[in-house]
C-alpha cells in the first residue's frame, strides 16, 4: 500500500529513468544504513516456505521469484535488494569497458498496456566498478547472478573475449552467470544466439569458467543463457541444441520482444524491447517449447510479464523452475513479492501437490 499510494505516484511523475535512479540509490543507501537492511525485511520480506525452496546448480533458493537483470545493472543495491523478499537477483548486464548506452530519453512507460520499452544499449560501469560494488556487498543472503555482454565497439566475431573477459573479472563474485545475448538493443547482438557464432561462443564461455574453477576451487559456477521471445519456432529448436550440447547449466527465456501487437499506449512507437504485460504468453509458450526440447532436464527461469501468483504459476506449469520479475515491480512495488509467493502456496494446494517440483513442466508433458 506504501508503494501504491506515496511512492508510485511520485515515481512515475518523474522520467522513468531518473525514477530508477533514484530508485536503485535509496535502496542503496537504506541497504548500507545500520539497521537499514532489518526495516527493508520488516516491510517486505518473505518468510521461507518449505513448498517452494529448492535447490538447483548446488544454489539454495528461498523462493521461486527473482529480480532479473536490468535494474540493477551495477550492483549497487544488492544489500537493499536481497531483503525485498526475492529468492535470488541479477545484476547487469555488465559490459568489460563502461559505456554510456544510448541517447536519452531510453526508457518509457505504458500504462494502460502495464508495460515498460526499453533502448538503454547496456549502459554500465564496466567489470571493474562492479567488482567493487560486489565486494561491499559482504555475505549474500540469496543467491546473486552475474549477467554478461559484450561491448557496442566489440564486433560479434571478437564477442566470446567480452564475455570471457567478463567471467575473468567476476567470476569469484557471481554465484551464477547468464550470458546476455538477446537484448535487441546492442546491434546484432541477437545474431549471437545462431548457428556457428553461438557454439563458439558457449565454448569459450564454458572453457573459461572452468579455467576459473580451477584456479579458484570450491563448487563448479553455472552458467545459463538468456534467449529472446522472437525467435522463430526453427530458430528456437536450433538455439536450444546448442545450447544442450554445450553443457550450459540453463535458460532464460525470455528477454525483452521487439512485437508491439496490441499495444494502446503513444509509447508503442518508441524502439527498444517491450516488457511487462503483453509479453506474457508469448514467453510462456517459449518455456514451455524450451521445456519440451529438452526433455525437462535444464532448468529454466522464466521471465517476461509476470504479474500475479497464476502468470508465476502458468510459467512454472509450463517448466520454469524459477521466474523472474522487473516490469511487475515497477508497477506494484515490493509487495508484489510476498503475494506471488502467497498465491503460489495456495495454487500448489489446490492441485494437490506439496512441493513446487511437482508442478514444474506438468502442461508440458
Amino acid at each position: 500500500m506504501l508503494y501504491k499510494k506515496l511512492a508510485k505516484p511520485f515515481l512515475f511523475r518523474m522520467d522513468p529513468e531518473k525514477a530508477h535512479h533514484l530508485t536503485i540509490d535509496g535502496l542503496s543507501v537504506v541497504g548500507n544504513l545500520p539497521g537499514g537492511k532489518q526495516l527493508l525485511k520488516s516491510m517486505y520480506g518473505v518468510p521461507e516456505s518449505p513448498q517452494l525452496t529448492q535447490d538447483l546448480w548446488g544454489l539454495h533458493f528461498g523462493n521461486p521469484v527473482g529480480l532479473a537483470a536490468g535494474l540493477d545493472k551495477n550492483a549497487k543495491a544488492v544489500k537493499g535488494f536481497s531483503q525485498l523478499g526475492f529468492g535470488f537477483m541479477e545484476v547487469g548486464t555488465i559490459t568489460p569497458k563502461p559505456q554510456p548506452g544510448n541517447e536519452l530519453p531510453r526508457l518509457f512507460r505504458l500504462p494502460e498496456d502495464r508495460a515498460l520499452i526499453n533502448r538503454m544499449g547496456f549502459n554500465n560501469v564496466g567489470t571493474a566498478e562492479m567488482a567493487q560494488n560486489l565486494e561491499k556487498t559482504g555475505k549474500r543472503v540469496i543467491p546473486v547472478a552475474v549477467n554478461i555482454g559484450k561491448n557496442k565497439s566489440t564486433p560479434n566475431e571478437q564477442a566470446e573475449e567480452d564475455y570471457r573477459a567478463c567471467i575473468i573479472a567476476l567470476y569469484t563474485y557471481g554465484d551464477f552467470f547468464v550470458v546476455n545475448i538477446s537484448s535487441p538493443n546492442t546491434p546484432d547482438l541477437r545474431n549471437l544466439q545462431h548457428g556457428d557464432d553461438l557454439k563458439r561462443l558457449l565454448s569459450t564461455v564454458r572453457d573459461e569458467m572452468q579455467v576459473q574453477h580451477k584456479k579458484h576451487g570450491g563448487a563448479a559456477k553455472p552458467v545459463l543463457v538468456k534467449i529472446a521471445p522472437d525467435l522463430t519456432d526453427d530458430e528456437l529448436d536450433l538455439t536450444v541444441q546448442i545450447i544442450k550440447e554445450s553443457g550450459i547449466s540453463g535458460i532464460i527465456a525470455t528477454n525483452t520482444t521487439l512485437s508491439r501487437d496490441g499495444l494502446r499506449h503513444a509509447n508503442r512507437e518508441q524502439a527498444g524491447g517491450l516488457s511487462g504485460l503483453p509479453l506474457t504468453k508469448r514467453s510462456t509458450d517459449v518455456i514451455r517449447r524450451v521445456y519440451q526440447l529438452t526433455d525437462g532436464k535444464l532448468p529454466i527461469i522464466g521471465a517476461g510479464g509476470i504479474f500475479t501468483a497464476q502468470d508465476a504459476y502458468d510459467k512454472i506449469r509450463a517448466g520454469a523452475s524459477l521466474i523472474e520479475v522487473y516490469t511487475a515491480l515497477i508497477y506494484e512495488g515490493p509487495g508484489l513479492l510476498g503475494r506471488i509467493n502467497k498465491g503460489l502456496q495456495e495454487l500448489l494446494k489446490k492441485d494437490g501437490f506439496t512441493h513446487i517440483s511437482q508442478a514444474i513442466g506438468v502442461d508440458s508433458h
